[in-house]
């Protein structure tokens, strides 16, 4: 049967209709999956468990499908509740975490919601299809045309969506072009759809769209639920969440929703990982950086007049903007990242460690937690055997390894790992290991570990003159363990068994949860 022309517009209309409504699913789920690593941790976990559900709910959803009578009003119903459900998906967790810090039944209900409204979709513009003749718009079209927005969609999100909206804004945004879909479908089959239909979409589109104009309110009113302090920035980029909250002269740095430094005591944890390191090492003129993004770790750096260029590598480029160029956080710093000796490399820790063959004279390990598994590659053996190659024979490397106290197993495998890292200087013995530990108020006991290829020669340390926390008596003491923080065994972790995380998760856990 030939379509006239009417009837070749409604199809042409429908399979467009597919493509769109293919992105705005995908959208929800990744921001689904986005927000659950933000809140609850453990990404990988995560964006497995959204992944599931949301293909579960999309089955029920096709089942369902078939239980409604009038496809065509079906669809544009199923798009006014998507557009609704899936528009204040992060508006309402968000401010739900906020609120009263419980996400994850919500998100999940919501997750499921959204899923099985999109399962339906597909089945039902099929149907829309059969009954206006359009026989030539065959079922795989229709699936192509729903792929190929789904490719689109997972390009944009991260590329595109989450670096120029946010999650807030972006589910709203594609909440509203559901709602779209569902006009245009109104104003194509006008005649087919009644006023209640017509009026639940305006209504709809009305709503979503106030929300999105008040983005920026809405998540000023969570934020400001959400953190303590007074909110000086607050940012989503590709990589993370960024917040910074001041408090009279106290600032905190948020990245997730996890504390990284507090100006209050920031000095102990720095001098603690900075200077050990430095104070040991022979020779300081080259100096790498892993994280440490905010510029504290390189402002003790360049303390020492010997040093003559850090390399400075976080995977986050606007962390890196911030701290060297914003007003009040360039100060946090004393101005070190623009200082000319610095060098500012945006790119993940093992790959510059893999692809850059430079040796260095100290390098210093400032990465967040191994709370997921890709962070915990960055604490594995096959790391430290690639980082080790990077040090110069009498160098010096410190790494941040967590809480002795609160993650002790944890702690330990760090130790453990370095212990059975290859000593590239010396094949048939061992690394020189040392931890360490001091109290910083902001996290607790907190942890770290000195490795080099040769134990350094005994002698009393040179300080910087300046330090707030660290002295020769401090240091003593800081080798020394209590019988609740001293070694218990734990495993090597490797980028195979990822041991770390369930140390770390299991020991933060019955802290805190």
């Amino acid at each position: 049967m030939t379509l006239d022309g009417k009837q070749n517009r409604h199809a042409v209309w429908l399979l467009l209709a597919t493509w769109l409504v293919a992105i705005a699913s995908l959208i929800y789920e990744l921001i689904a999956a986005t927000l659950s690593s933000y809140l609850l941790g453990d990404s990988v976990r995560q964006f497995s468990f959204v992944i599931g559900v949301f293909m579960a709910t999309m089955g029920v959803g096709a089942w369902l499908s078939r239980f409604i009578g009038d496809a065509l009003q079906g669809f544009i119903r199923v798009q006014v509740a998507l557009g609704v459900v899936g528009g204040a998906l992060a508006p309402i967790v968000y401010a739900a975490y906020a609120f009263t810090g419980e996400v994850q039944l919500l998100l999940y209900l919501m997750l499921g919601s959204v899923g099985v409204l999109s399962g339906m979709e597909i089945p039902l513009i099929a149907r829309v299809l059969k009954d206006i003749g359009a026989t030539q718009f065959r079922f795989e079209n229709v699936l192509s045309v729903d792929y190929l927005g789904a490719l689109i969609a997972s390009l944009a999100f991260p590329l595109f969506i989450v670096p120029h909206f946010g999650l807030m804004s972006a589910s709203l945004m594609f909440g509203c072009l559901n709602l779209i879909v569902a006009g245009f479908s109104i104003a194509m089959f006008r005649d087919r759809i009644n006023l209640t239909l017509k009026l639940a979409c305006a209504g709809a589109f009305a709503l979503m769209a106030a929300g999105l104009v008040q983005s920026e309110r809405l998540i000023s009113v969570a934020d400001a639920a959400l953190f303590q302090d007074d909110l000086i920035l607050s940012e989503a980029t590709p990589y993370q969440n960024i917040a910074v909250t001041r408090f009279r002269e106290r600032t905190r740095l948020f990245l997730d929703h996890s504390i990284q430094f507090d100006s209050a005591d920031e000095y102990r944890y720095h001098e603690m990982l900075v200077h050990p390191a430095l104070a040991q090492a022979t020779r300081r003129k080259d100096v790498l950086i892993l994280g440490g993004g905010d510029g504290m770790a390189t402002r003790e750096v360049l303390k020492y007049a010997d040093v003559a260029q850090v390399t400075l590598v976080d995977l986050d480029p606007r962390v890196t903007e911030l701290f060297r160029d914003h007003t009040q956080l360039k100060l946090l710093n004393d101005e070190a990242l623009s200082d000319p000796r610095v060098s500012i490399v945006n790119q993940d820790a093992w790959t510059f460690a893999e692809k850059n063959d430079a040796v260095f004279d100290v390098i210093i390990v400032d990465l967040p937690d191994p709370k997921n598994y890709s962070l915990s590659k960055l604490y594995a053996t096959e790391f430290y055997a690639i980082l080790i190659e990077r040090l110069s024979p009498r160098g010096v490397l410190v790494t941040q390894a967590g809480s002795p106290f609160f993650a002790r197993e944890a702690f330990w495998s760090v130790v453990e790992t370095w212990e059975e890292t290859r000593n590239p200087v010396n094949p048939s013995g061992a690394l020189y290991v040392r931890p360490y530990h001091a109290y910083v108020p902001s996290f607790g006991e907190w942890g770290f570990v000195l490795a080099s290829p040769y134990e350094p020669a005994p002698r009393d340390l040179a300080w910087p003159e300046g330090l707030r926390y660290l002295t020769a008596e401090i240091w003593q003491q800081a080798q020394v363990f209590a019988a609740d923080t001293d070694r218990v065994p734990a495993d090597v972790n490797t980028i195979q068994s990822h041991a770390l995380v369930n140390y770390y998760q299991d020991g933060w856990d019955a802290w805190f949860e």
